[in-house]
């Protein structure tokens, strides 16, 4: 059943994606050769805390750290710890925060070290495809509207779409109905209507979108273990229009 949140619901929901902003501003800098992933989720839990927060991620279904970052190849849910970042690598660091009982969720990818206009395009393609589904977005519009717009735009570029793990609705659960792919055909799915939160996460692989999870129980990774990159945001639709509560332009 899907939930429609009232402006009182999505002005605390916006107070949470403040939090998440605030986040990304501190890791943009941190993400450097030589710190590992359990320094950046350390990062990531103070300055949820700091903020008046609480992590969305820690102990869900008992994952251990309050960010997921995800390597190169893995796609989401990737487990801090030791391991060290190395000039080329692709870190995707998708979190959540917790506020008065309502939630926001965010991804973003980085390129460590040196430019590299093959990885940067795989990085900005996720970006551009939660753009470009928004941008499709108009009053009556349905998840399919969106959901086509993003494939559409990945798969121009030479990328695909993975299919295993999709968007979501949002609130007072960080998954919500309804779910939101990231591919699909425009007039289908749930219809947009005022107070719907989705959190829009495009998934995009170097290869083939096939993926696969780790021993670990957690990690995901492409098969062909080519690159892959990921971008989310938590939107907020109103009677006019949408608020990015995680972006940084709304």
């Amino acid at each position: 059943m899907i939930s429609l949140k009232s402006k009182r619901e999505i002005q605390i929901m916006q107070q949470a994606g403040e939090i998440l902003k605030k986040v990304f501003k501190r890791m943009g800098p941190a993400i450097q050769p030589g710190v590992t992933t359990e320094e950046l989720d350390r990062l990531t839990e103070t300055t949820i805390r700091e903020a008046g927060g609480q992590p969305a991620f820690k102990g869900y279904r008992q994952f251990p750290k309050t960010a997921c970052i995800s390597l190169n190849e893995e796609v989401v849910h990737g487990i801090p710890g030791p391991r060290k970042l190395k000039a080329g690598d692709l870190v995707s660091v998708d979190i959540g925060a917790k506020v008065d009982g309502y939630f926001a969720d965010a991804a973003r990818t980085w390129l460590v070290g040196e430019a590299d206009p093959k990885k940067q395009k795989l990085i900005d393609t996720a970006r551009d495809a939660l753009h470009a589904g928004l941008a499709a977005y108009k009053p009556g519009s349905r998840i399919g509207d969106l959901s086509q717009a993003i494939q559409q735009l990945i798969e121009s570029r030479g990328f695909q779409v993975v299919r295993d793990y999709v968007g979501h609705g949002i609130g007072t659960a960080i998954h919500e109905e309804p779910q939101v792919p990231n591919y699909g055909r425009a007039g289908h799915g749930a219809k947009i209507e005022p107070g719907l939160v989705i959190a829009i996460e495009p998934m995009v692989t170097e290869g083939h979108y096939a993926v696969e999870t780790l021993g670990d129980g957690w990690t995901v990774v492409t098969q062909d273990r080519k690159l892959s990159s990921h971008y989310e945001d938590t939107i907020a639709f109103l009677e006019k229009g949408f608020i990015n509560l995680t972006g940084d332009h709304n």
